[in-house]
């Protein structure tokens, strides 16, 4: 065979070239885009908004639509469910999280920076399936945990991957496993460390999270601005930071059935003393403070509520529902 003639050899590299950067600006845009904010479908009904909310109003997610709802005993079927579709809710301040599946394989996350009248304003893919969002008291300070591999707590096959984004700055924390730890007094290193369930002080700075390596788990408490960590107790996951800043509710693990693993407690951080609360069912969620004295969680596709001081025994807030939370 003889070789085509040099004219016709270069316009078909010109053409190959031309194919190969337009598939190159094709994934540019893709990576640029998945930061844009993302079709209406992603934003909530005129006139669902954060600001528009009765003040005390109880925030979930709908299952049967999987969209954000608020109770409201006026509305058919007690609540009203019209913001935008996510997996995992969480808003306080000016600002909501919204944790979205993302179809596909492998299992990404499209994470919805939504504004007060729950308008997408930032969007982000990152790997993972959605497990836990946090929002600071401020609305400026946001944090999500997504499995990176498995899908549950109750097994020793997972990891999670933990970010941070400031909104102030616009600075993202991909990743905190990097973070300085201290463990029993002395700096901890392994490579099995993982981080999940983010909960900010008021001072958008100080945060608390579960640590976990070598087979237990820990509450430690961070300092954003020091990049530090130190542990502060055993045994404790998915912390929530009362609103006073003094307790923590959280799942402590009580019993070695991967069935039934977990009971609902609250720390009070200056004596580092626990009680069990009323809730006597095994909870896996990050429970949320909807007032000083309650707690709210997840269970059995269900919001639920228990007083934080151990009395009293749980009520149903809201059927098929998840993600509860009282923006402050």
């Amino acid at each position: 065979m003889t070789a085509a003639p040099a004219p016709h050899r270069r316009r078909l590299w010109a053409l190959v070239l031309g194919v190969l950067l337009l598939a190159g600006g094709a994934t540019a845009y893709t990576l640029h885009a998945a930061d844009r904010p993302g079709p209406a479908a992603a934003t909530a009904d005129a006139g669902f908004t954060l600001e528009a909310a009765p003040r005390g109003a109880l925030w979930f997610r709908d299952t049967a639509t999987g969209r954000v709802a608020r109770r409201d005993p006026g509305a058919p079927g007690g609540r009203v469910a019209l913001g935008p579709r996510c997996d995992r809710f969480h808003a306080a301040g000016d600002t909501a999280l919204c944790l979205r599946l993302r179809p596909g394989v492998p299992a990404r996350t499209y994470v919805l920076v939504l504004d007060r009248r729950l308008r997408e304003v930032r969007r982000m893919s990152l790997p993972g399936i959605p497990n836990r969002a946090r929002v600071s008291a401020s609305g400026r300070v946001l944090a999500w945990t997504t499995f990176a591999t498995g899908d549950s707590y109750a097994t020793s096959a997972f990891a999670t991957r933990t970010s941070i984004l400031d909104l102030r700055t616009g600075y993202l924390i991909k990743s905190i496993e990097q973070i300085p730890l201290t463990l029993d007094g002395r700096r901890h290193h392994a490579p099995d460390v993982n981080y999940w369930g983010v909960t900010f002080a008021a001072d958008d700075n100080r945060f608390y999270a579960t640590v976990a390596t070598r087979g237990h788990t820990y509450l430690v408490q961070g300092d954003l601005g020091k990049w530090t960590a130190r542990a502060l107790k055993e045994n404790v996951e998915c912390p929530s930071l009362s609103p006073d800043g003094t307790r923590i509710a959280y799942k402590k693990k009580v019993s070695a059935d991967p069935r039934a693993p977990w009971r609902l407690h609250v720390l009070d951080l200056a004596t580092l003393r626990e009680h069990p609360l009323a809730e006597r069912r095994s909870v896996d969620d990050q429970a949320s403070w909807t007032g000083p004295g309650t707690v709210a969680y997840a269970y059995g596709g269900a919001v639920w509520a228990v007083p934080a001081d151990g009395t009293g025994a749980p009520r149903r807030l809201a059927s098929g529902a998840s993600s509860p939370v009282v923006p402050r």
